[in-house]
């Protein structure tokens, strides 16, 4: 069985920055413009090391077992959810893509793979959430992390931390509307990222049709 955990934790800041690791990719499956499989035909032909497609809420890219069997795919998905007043997003690597439990927190319509004033509304519950993602085999991660309003982060993350949280996404863009609503700098997110051990990861959250 593959070890997608330590997988992760062997990437560095170079592979996230010189375009040989991407974790955040959407697709037709989601919000985004490609299809899974042209994703991953130019991952193949571009010398990506690993990528990971991650819809948001959704598993249905991993319906065509070809994206798994590629070699190159961590299976992933990027779930909405609240933790206490903060609107979040929680990606998941390295799950079992048939796992009922993590299933059940997935979308039950298209919309709520699409529309942001439809996905706003999760009742997901975090904790619940995070267990179901550990149960399939993968680990917790919390997407874009500067665009969380939280008025503490490191405290913020000392809660998510005792939930069972894994890592952070420390490599990313922050462009279009993601690098107006920041609320904490990039620099901040990679020191309290050291301070309590998480499994850093990144991406260019994609949604368009070209790696």
């Amino acid at each position: 069985m593959t070890d997608y955990k330590e997988i992760i934790k062997s990437f560095t800041k170079e592979d996230f920055e010189k375009d040989k690791v991407n974790l955040h990719i959407h697709t037709i499956c989601s919000d985004g413009q490609a299809v899974p499989m042209d994703i991953v035909t130019q991952a193949q032909e571009k010398g990506f090391k690993k990528i990971a497609i991650s819809d948001h809420n959704t598993l249905d890219a991993y319906k065509n077992p070809d994206i798994i069997n590629s070699g190159i795919v961590i299976p992933a998905v990027e779930f909405d959810v609240w933790c206490g007043y903060v609107f979040m997003h929680l990606l998941a690597y390295g799950v079992d893509v048939g796992n009922a439990e993590l299933q059940s927190f997935c979308a039950k319509s298209k919309a709520e793979t699409e529309l942001d004033i439809v996905r706003i509304l999760s009742k997901r519950n975090i904790k619940k959430l995070i267990e179901a993602i550990h149960n399939a085999g993968g680990i917790a991660v919390l997407a874009h992390p500067a665009c969380c309003w939280a008025v503490s982060m490191d405290k913020f993350l000392q809660k998510l931390i005792s939930f069972g949280l894994d890592g952070i996404e420390v490599y990313y863009p922050y462009k279009r509307h993601r690098g107006i609503i920041k609320f904490h700098t990039t620099k901040t997110i990679e020191k309290l990222a050291d301070k309590y051990g998480l499994i850093k990861t990144g991406g260019t959250d994609l949604h368009g049709l070209n790696l």
